[in-house]
């Protein structure tokens, strides 16, 4: 067992290394200008960093697949579709409120609607797609006709709020689309989708294990924009504390004591209702619990470390980050973002669980290293075009409905695979790192070079540009290959039919 810890954070230092080592350089130049204590902390909280996505990684191998693949393939076996959709819905639900990035969120916007208010929509819009995601997988519906049809909704409701809503909810809405999928119901969620098409996919299961994911992230920004469609008013943004000084000393323990609770519940309610279907239905043996108990250990200690590093060390110093380039130097700002977007994406933990997941169900074909290229261009795109906005002030749907319009467009050209691996690593890649890092990175900016008044309307909404660029990266990856197919069978066939008559042996 250590053998493979160790592995995992080999793994861990090698995806966490390039972000540590571009902000350390950038501290050795003119442009930015870290304390010692700043320095000191974010450094040490690189190495927890570190620590804590290998014991994640570890614990979504022992634990959280296992879990995931086992409810989805016990609960289709049993035949009972109303139990299947029901546990579904209430997994969703119960696994959005415990998120700890949506109480985040309801937080920054709870002036004009409560924060209950918009955990419980969110919840509800999560567990309802999440059973509509269920649906697509037992009636083998393509991927992309569902995701056409509420997509148009989606924006038919953006134009509703334009006219006679609140538009600065826009850029919130489409940014909880991304922090209702965090590194807990990630790993369980693609899972859930693994066992329930293993036992009902049919001879598509590879390809109908993915897009729940995807699924969950449209349902919460739904349900934003009707909130949004009907509430009034300025919407009030208070600039939270991200100084170093504020996460140290006695502040230091309540900080984890907080992430303490908060993964002991989201994980709590996994595991409650895993405990209830064994009891139930599943009935595994006693060898396999035990190791998924230690596998939730390993999952609940690597969570724990993981977001209290991010919260202390990494937080504060993307802020200062932002706000200083901003200031000084915003021409360098956008290559900044895109060079940053570039690496960033390989320290998240939900990441390493797809591309491990793709690479299993495809069997090779389409690998962890073609997934990291293609995810890390599209993450590098997000932040460099986010940043732009914010130097310029401009609405986020002049990104975002191009950019999703072209995202369903290209579906109708790539193989179905890519289009659900596409729309799921949207969710995946809008991680804790995202929200924890680069979005006050954004809001550093954003007050640098608009001020504080225009944070929800500029920085909000650097999550769903982090989620959306993935989509057509991918999709492109799978257009690529098809047509690379389609010129080797032509090249084939020309020197078949160039062959000369002496080339050919006859056997008759």
């Amino acid at each position: 067992m250590l053998k493979i810890l160790f592995e995992k954070i080999r793994e861990a230092l090698v995806s966490v290394l390039p972000v540590t080592a571009i902000v350390f350089l950038m501290n050795l130049t003119p442009l930015v200008a870290f304390t010692t204590l700043e320095t000191v902390t974010f450094l040490v909280a690189s190495v927890f960093l570190v620590i804590g996505i290998g014991l994640f990684n570890l614990g979504a191998d022992m634990a959280m697949t296992p879990m995931g693949v086992q409810v989805g393939s016990g609960l289709s076996k049993s035949g009972k579709m109303g139990m299947l959709l029901s546990v579904c819905f209430a997994l969703g639900v119960l696994i959005t409120v415990a998120e700890p990035d949506l109480s985040v969120l309801a937080a920054q916007v709870s002036d004009v609607i409560p924060s209950w208010q918009l955990i419980l929509f969110v919840s509800l819009g999560v567990g309802a797609f999440l059973v509509i995601a269920v649906l697509k997988i037992l009636t083998k519906t393509d991927l992309s006709r569902i995701l056409m049809f509420f997509y148009m909704l989606l924006f038919a409701f953006a134009a509703l709020i334009a006219v006679r809503g609140n538009g600065q909810l826009m850029p919130v809405a489409f940014d909880s689309g991304g922090v209702t999928t965090g590194p807990i119901t990630v790993p369980f969620i693609m899972a859930l989708g693994t066992g329930i098409a293993a036992t009902l996919g049919g001879r598509n299961a590879g390809e109908n294990s993915f897009g729940l994911v995807a699924l969950c992230s449209v349902g919460p920004i739904l349900a934003v924009m009707a909130l949004g469609a009907f509430s009034g008013g300025e919407m009030t943004y208070t600039l939270p504390d991200y100084s170093v000084e504020s996460h140290l000393g006695m502040h230091l323990i309540e900080t984890v004591a907080d992430v303490l609770g908060e993964v002991a519940l989201a994980l709590g309610m996994i595991v409650a209702f895993f405990a209830i279907l064994q009891v139930v239905c599943l009935r595994l043996p006693r060898q396999k619990l035990l190791r998924m108990a230690m596998g939730i250990i390993y999952t609940f200690l690597g969570l724990v470390i993981f977001l209290s590093a991010v919260t202390v060390g990494f937080m504060p110093i993307g802020f200062k980050l932002g706000g200083e380039l901003a200031s000084a130097h915003p021409a360098l700002l956008v290559g900044f973002g895109f060079v940053l977007g570039l690496v960033v994406v390989l320290a998240e933990p939900a990441v390493h669980v797809l591309n491990k997941q793709v690479e299993e169900i495809t069997s090779g074909t389409v690998s962890k290293r073609s997934m990291t290229v293609a995810l890390s261009v599209g993450v590098g795109v997000s932040l460099g075009l986010s940043m732009l906005r914010i130097l310029f002030d401009f609405n986020i749907l002049y990104y975002l409905i191009p950019g999703y319009f072209i995202s369903l467009g290209l579906s109708f050209f790539v193989p179905r695979l890519y289009t659900a691996i596409a729309f799921d690593s949207g969710g995946v890649v809008s991680g804790p790192l995202t929200s924890g890092f680069i979005l006050p990175m954004a809001v550093g900016a954003c007050v640098a070079a608009q001020g504080v008044d225009h944070v929800l309307a500029d920085a909000f909404g650097i999550v769903a540009m982090v989620a959306m660029t993935p989509l057509i990266t991918i999709q492109i990856m799978g257009f690529r290959a098809v047509m690379a197919k389609k010129v080797r069978d032509k090249i084939m066939m020309k020197h078949i039919l160039d062959a000369d008559d002496e080339q050919i042996i006859d056997f008759m």
